[in-house]
């Protein structure tokens, strides 16, 4: 975002409400993150007097029709380029026990500022031409923030009574900024975090994505371990927690290796479903620990158990299908390249990979990658120096075979003129032969090569599915 035309949109608005006779500041996440020099492109206002009356104002001079207004809270949108602009009155709030929604009376800016959650979000900077960018600061946010504090304005626990979501920013906060939380506020947090089961499932996901986002999630997710949250929110994770020991072995801690995993990811892939994936690739792996002695804990069959796991713990969290369905498959195939590299790389098994990955090949290497983690460097060193080999076959037999989006060079509507068929499975099965022989480097992956094959094995091939 260019920073020239964020301060052309506070001049405007600030000359705007100069002709209004209107005070005006810019309030929330914008100011806070203009200080931490973050480029955002959403700005709060804060109105002394009708916040949607001043937007649609603000709409007019930039002729904009794109308004929303959200008449019971008095708050109003106004969208100019890029740019979300919300516009609200200075306002008080009270809340009733089973519920988030404020009662809303107007009120003054201090008043305004003291009911936001957190410090660091209760800075506002004037817009108005005597005091334009100046800043107001009655809760003292800007020292928060030069501390990384994440404090409350008011009493904790009240704060977290009448929105308990304010538990989850509080954590989301401190996981993307690398802050901490005040004590006062972090004892608040503990004791109030069962208020939660009023917020919608969605809210609280949206607020966990939001996490994964960061830099470091696994901060977050040890902060959520360590105030209690986590076994509410995510069982599954909580459940990874612990070493045991037997006979003079141990595995080491699933939830510490998982949260290793995923900073691994988050070190070198934005993709926030790849994060999410590499949280619970693992997820089966409680329910399958089984110790078998002279080799010590095993977890047989957890990349299958864990994709049959994830439909249901997806469906709890409100997560669309799609992110569903790409974290099964990569959790079935997540042990896939690891074991071709013990158990040695052919071409057929390679291709058969590629095939069961495809679209998300590359995904799924990067997971592999990650998963990779240990307390001793040589036997990282030896794991990432097999692996490295195996990208390369890959790419080469990738290259060589031509086998992104695999399929038979020979079409169905191709082998019913051939065989003398109509529609129907015979025809799939034909086309599973070739592809079958294409993938055991039987035959290469052109057109003629598969529609010779086909002539030669179709005869006996139809009399076997008779």
């Amino acid at each position: 975002m260019d920073r020239s035309e964020t301060q052309n949109i506070l001049n405007i608005i600030g000359k705007i409400a100069d002709a209004e006779k209107v005070s005006l500041w810019a309030v929330g996440g914008f100011v806070r993150d203009k200080l931490l020099n973050i480029e955002v492109k959403d700005i709060d206002f804060a109105v002394e007097g009708n916040g949607p009356q001043f937007a649609c104002k603000v709409a007019e001079i930039f002729n904009t029709r794109n308004v929303t207004i959200f008449e019971k809270f008095g708050t109003a949108m106004v969208q100019v380029n890029d740019f979300k602009l919300e516009f609200v009155g200075t306002r008080k709030e009270s809340y009733q026990q089973d519920s988030r929604k404020p009662i809303v009376t107007e009120s003054s800016l201090d008043d305004d500022l003291r009911r936001r959650d957190f410090t660091i979000n209760a800075i506002a900077m004037g817009l108005n031409r005597e005091n334009f960018e100046e800043l107001y600061d009655p809760l003292n946010g800007c020292d928060d923030l030069r501390r990384g504090i994440i404090r409350t304005p008011l009493d904790p626990v009240v704060t977290f009574k009448d929105d308990p979501l304010r538990i989850m920013r509080a954590v989301r906060f401190a996981t993307q900024l690398n802050f901490s939380i005040e004590s006062k506020t972090y004892r608040a947090i503990k004791k109030m975090y069962p208020r939660l089961e009023i917020i919608s499932q969605e809210r609280i996901t949206d607020e966990l994505m939001k996490m994964l986002d960061a830099s470091k999630p696994s901060a977050g997710f040890e902060l959520l371990d360590s105030l209690g949250i986590l076994t509410m929110i995510l069982p599954e994770l909580a459940a990874m927690k612990g070493v045991e020991q037997r006979a003079g072995y141990h595995h080491k801690d699933v939830f510490r290796h998982t949260l290793t995993v995923v900073d691994n990811v988050a070190a070198v892939n934005g993709s926030r479903e790849l994060r999410f994936t590499a949280l619970v690739h693992d997820i089966a792996k409680p329910a399958t620990k089984r110790f078998v002695d002279g080799i010590g804990w095993t977890f047989h069959g957890h990349e299958e158990i864990g994709a049959r796991m994830l439909p249901a713990a997806c469906h709890r969290l409100k997560l669309p299908n799609s992110m569903m369905k790409y974290a099964q498959k990569l959790t079935r195939l997540h042990l896939r390249p690891i074991h071709l590299t013990e158990q040695g790389v052919t071409d057929s098994a390679i291709r058969r990979l590629l095939v069961q990955a495809e679209p998300n090949i590359d995904d799924l290497l990067t997971l592999c990658r990650a998963d990779i983690t240990s307390q001793n460097p040589q036997r990282v060193k030896k794991f990432l120096g097999n692996f490295d080999r195996l990208v390369e076959r890959i790419h080469q037999v990738e290259e060589k075979d031509r086998m992104r989006a695999f399929q038979s060079p020979v079409r169905g509507d191709k082998i019913m003129e051939v065989c003398k068929l109509q529609p129907g499975p015979k025809v799939g099965k034909l086309k599973k032969l070739i592809e079958e022989a294409i993938l055991d480097g039987a035959i290469p992956n052109d057109y003629d090569a598969a529609y010779e094959y086909l002539l030669q094995i179709k005869d006996q091939a139809l009399n076997d599915l008779d």
